[in-house]
């Protein structure tokens, strides 16, 4: 994986749009990470790529799920954030559905993934306690908050390495980016 180190969202959010062309079809994986870096969300500031997401959400909105799960899983970009990020560089990622864990794992052309340094951790077993005890309640409370019925782990994501060469970044801040 490449790593680029930053200081901050600001610099997180320039790394990214520096490594998208405007052909790219992008999928920005849900993040609060990415709210945090002004990539998607209320506010958010216009992007110079192809935004996937809108998209999917018009197919989900019509009823046509399985047509909206095909084209989210092989974009040529897949944004987002992880979970927890060990010493030894294993990626850890959680998820309810498991939507971004098929382009996260092989299905994207390419992986750009923002991190704060609060998700940096000693080992597997650390991350895995980050994800049950920190990450994994805090979504359940912000979907709560948003009237939802909650949140759960029913997925996990490890990821040790990558075969292809520069086909996964990490964007890694030395501040504190997201949940």
């Amino acid at each position: 994986m490449d790593v680029q180190i930053v200081e901050n969202a600001t610099a997180a959010r320039a790394a990214v749009l520096r490594r998208l062309s405007p052909s790219d079809r992008v999928l920005e994986a849900t993040s609060e990470t990415l709210k945090e870096i002004g990539l998607v969300g209320e506010g958010s500031n216009p992007v110079p790529y192809l935004r996937l997401r809108p998209e999917l959400d018009r197919l989900a909105r019509a009823g046509r799920r399985d047509e909206k799960r095909r084209r989210g899983a092989g974009p040529d970009v897949i944004v987002g954030s992880v979970h927890a990020v060990t010493e030894a560089g294993e990626v850890l990622v959680a998820s309810g559905t498991g939507s971004q864990l098929g382009p996260y794992g092989y299905g994207a052309g390419r992986v750009i993934w923002v991190v704060g340094a609060q998700k940096i951790v000693r080992d597997l077993p650390e991350g895995l306690r980050r994800i049950r005890e920190f990450a994994a309640r805090r979504e359940d409370a912000r979907v709560r908050r948003l009237g939802g019925s909650g949140s759960v782990v029913n997925k996990l994501l490890i990821v040790f390495g990558e075969h292809h060469p520069h086909r996964v970044t990490l964007v890694l801040a030395r501040s504190s980016l997201g949940v």
